[in-house]
């Protein structure tokens, strides 16, 4: 996306954390990041997850985990629902199956932590410090 940014990306990217944190300064609650990757394949590189009219399921655990409803578990990046969090009425998706979409592949992350150090080194002017710590942490906790 570089090239289609109409000013410096650590310039950019410094925009939004300040706009969090006034946002948070003014007393109002920043809204809950989740992140979900659909296409995680099996052996023979068909997709594990069934598809789009599923997705609600993860969806509804998202809205009963900002209602303080759902549960999960810690993992590296955050929170991950168990199993069992999950409604699996109407479809059968096995815990095997769950287990591998919900894996974290460590060896992928270190690779991909690697192209990070590339990013990050194009954007070293101004590069908002918030950044650089949150990938340390990153790689502390993939470390462990």
């Amino acid at each position: 996306m570089l090239p289609f940014t109409g000013y410096n990306m650590s310039d950019y990217f410094q925009h939004w954390l300040d706009t969090g944190n006034k946002i948070a300064a003014g007393g109002a609650t920043l809204p809950n990041i989740y992140c979900v990757n659909w296409f995680r394949t099996d052996e023979n590189g068909k997709f594990v997850w069934p598809g789009f009219g599923d997705n609600m399921r993860v969806l509804k655990w998202m809205v009963e985990r900002i209602e303080g409803k759902a549960h999960g578990v810690d993992n590296i990046f955050g929170v991950t629902p168990q199993y069992d969090d999950l409604t699996w009425d109407g479809i059968e998706f096995t815990q095997a199956q769950f287990d591998r979409i919900t894996s974290i592949d460590k060896a992928a992350w270190e690779a991909e932590l690697k192209l990070h150090d590339e990013l990050f080194d194009k954007l070293k002017y101004h590069l908002p410090k918030e950044l650089a710590e949150a990938k340390t942490r990153l790689e502390q906790r993939l470390m462990a």
